[in-house]
């Protein structure tokens, strides 16, 4: 078992803006290996065609997979890893293939909107963010190392 306080949201989104930088660099090494079928072109339906909405899959399916295999291996991604984060399951233990895959559509839905969803975690009793809460996982800042 992990523990630990609840992330705030300011080590949150600085987690995510680090891993947004990582991803940034997956998907354009994906996208090089998409333009290979297209000769160089841009990957526009009128390039592409219908492949285009495969390639839009795949753009989402890297980003689903950089999280998901993170967070089910060892709860943390290299953003959170800076942060002194780690996702674990309500009970404390490493989340499952459902709960991670609950909490990164949720957590999409939850930063949205200004991450309104996130920033729920300051109203909220045991201060989870609204995607913590509904994947039954939580965000756990790890006090003692280093922070």
């Amino acid at each position: 078992m992990t523990s630990g306080v609840s992330a705030g949201f300011g080590r949150r989104a600085a987690a995510l803006i680090y891993d947004s930088l990582l991803l940034a660099a997956l998907l354009m090494v994906f996208t090089a290996g998409a333009m290979f079928f297209t000769r160089g072109q841009p990957l526009l339906y009128e390039t592409a065609g219908p492949w285009v909405y495969l390639y839009r899959a795949g753009l989402v399916a890297v980003i689903a997979a950089y999280y998901l295999i993170n967070w089910m291996r060892s709860g943390q991604t290299l953003g959170m890893r800076a942060w002194h984060l780690r996702t674990v399951s309500d009970v404390g233990r490493p989340v499952t293939l459902k709960a991670a895959v609950l909490r990164f559509v949720c957590g999409i839905l939850a930063w949205a909107p200004a991450g309104a969803g996130v920033l729920w975690l300051y109203v909220d009793p045991d201060h989870l963010a609204i995607h913590d809460r509904l994947s039954r996982t939580r965000m756990l800042h790890l006090m003692g190392e280093g922070s």
